[in-house]
């Protein structure tokens, strides 16, 4: 979703504005799968829209369906890519609804699919929105302002035992035993409600000498937070599926992902879909066994010095992609 990645939480306007990451990277791989008349793509993860502007103005007779569950989101695209307003269908959703969304447009296949996952640059320098440790704010971290859980609840209401499991699942947090129960202890005086205690609290929990490394010792915390609160795994699990079985024959999907459990559920993901399937030592593959995709990228590709000298946040970005290479065996 990221239009500047997630490690580095200086502000856009610091780092000279918002920009997409890997955007000539992405606009590449995806079109091959766009030269056909007429190609649709969706755009899972929409933010700011800069990715969808670039795909828009590069295919003149492109339409792009646009997801995100923020209404700010819904709302700034909708006025960058007013230029594009007959091209467009621009739904407030969750990426895993990416069936229900194609249905309702009409266009249940597609042509290509882009992932920009995690959080929006708006999301993270907007101190309101409570997603950063390095502005004290509300624990907020919705995605979409309307849902009921947020990080607060979380940290207010979860046991030891579901705080060190989504610390250690989703923030792979070593010391997450005792991140949770100074959590407990410190919930126990007063709620926690800033994101500016929280961050103190997780730093005082870290051993000394690994603080002394690796970042921000409430970075992983953070990180879990936001992915419980925002279910953020588990609609990529879903979703992804749906969009390989929506692409049309030659059609592909982009995946950037901006941390090692995001990059390792898409890599299962598009390794299962471009394996045989067919018992092992068979002399020739049966056809309802062979791959129905085929890996575009060889492995994750990194952005280049240049982007990350001039875009930290893209640094963490590792891109991954497939192509469809085979009709379902139902359709052959």
């Amino acid at each position: 979703m990221r239009e500047n990645g997630v490690e580095d939480e200086r502000s856009g306007a610091e780092r000279g504005g918002h920009v997409p990451v890997m955007l000539g990277r992405v606009l590449d791989v995806l079109a091959p799968a766009l030269s056909r008349p007429g190609p649709v793509v969706v755009d899972a993860n929409l933010g700011l829209g800069g990715h969808a502007e670039a795909l828009l103005a590069a295919h003149p007779s492109l339409h792009l369906i646009g997801i995100d569950r923020d209404p700010t989101a819904i709302e700034r695209s909708t006025v960058r890519l007013a230029p594009f307003a007959d091209r467009i269908t621009l739904v407030r959703a969750v990426s895993d609804e990416l069936p229900d969304v194609l249905r309702r447009a009409g266009r249940p296949r597609i042509d290509g699919a882009l992932f920009d996952l995690g959080v929006s640059s708006p999301q993270l320098d907007e101190a309101e929105r409570g997603f950063a440790y390095s502005y004290d704010a509300p624990l907020d971290m919705r995605m979409d302002p309307e849902q009921e859980l947020t990080a607060e609840r979380v940290v207010n209401t979860y046991s030891a035992a579901e705080l060190i499991r989504i610390l250690r699942l989703y923030g792979e947090e070593r010391f997450a035993p005792r991140v949770a129960r100074l959590i407990i202890q410190e919930r126990a005086k007063e709620p926690l409600t800033s994101t500016k205690r929280l961050a103190d609290l997780v730093t005082s929990a870290i051993p000394a000498a690994t603080r002394r490394t690796g970042g921000n010792p409430a970075k992983r915390t953070f990180q879990a937070l936001r992915i419980e609160v925002n279910g953020e795994l588990t609609a990529l699990e879903y979703a992804l599926p749906a969009a390989l079985d929506a692409l049309n024959l030659g059609g592909r999907v982009v995946v950037l992902a901006y941390h090692s459990l995001e990059d390792r559920l898409t890599k299962q993901i598009l390794a299962a879909r471009t394996k045989d399937t067919g018992p092992p030592g068979l002399p020739v593959a049966m056809p309802e066994h062979q791959p129905r995709f085929r890996l575009v990228t060889r492995g994750a590709e990194l952005p280049g010095e240049e982007e990350v000298a001039g875009n930290p946040r893209a640094a963490s970005a590792r891109m991954r992609a497939a192509e469809r290479i085979r009709e379902p065996i139902d359709e052959d």
